[in-house]
């Protein structure tokens, strides 16, 4: 089984600026990008699952905390599932990998932080999302 793992970026500074890279991470497998900018910072948007699809996360502004947990079952799954949190910033170009048979629940730590989303599917290719209420993991 796949497990969600950070690519790690980096960051160069001299005296013309910054240069933000990662040159471990394979975008070949990408159809399509969006961005996520929550309004407010206390907002979870989640938890939202794909069986197919994987997703790719980075934070092109400000930092997130994502949630991931791997359902037993689509339509009623468990309540106490492990819940695997992972934290990325702007500082960096880490990218997150979510593969396919997780679901995300994704918290902005900040105003005005922006998250590029990366998934290997276009859109309408497959219909592959499967949504639960924003405290659905975490009632035990």
């Amino acid at each position: 089984m796949d497990l969600p793992q950070i690519i790690e970026g980096g960051r160069y500074s001299d005296e013309r600026g910054n240069l933000f890279f990662n040159n471990n991470f394979d975008a070949s497998v990408i159809r399509r990008i969006y961005i996520i900018e929550n309004n407010d910072p206390d907002f979870v948007r989640g938890w939202t699952g794909h069986k197919i699809e994987q997703r790719w996360f980075s934070a092109i502004n400000g930092s997130f905390v994502i949630k991931l947990i791997k359902p037993d079952d689509w339509e009623n799954p468990s309540y106490n599932l492990e819940i695997m949190e992972f934290e990325i910033a702007s500082d960096r170009l880490d990218i997150l990998h979510m593969p396919q048979g997780f679901a995300s629940a994704i918290q902005a730590k900040e105003k005005d932080s922006k998250l590029l989303v990366m998934v290997d599917h276009a859109l309408g290719e497959v219909n592959d999302e499967h949504r639960f209420p924003a405290d659905y993991f975490e009632k035990i």
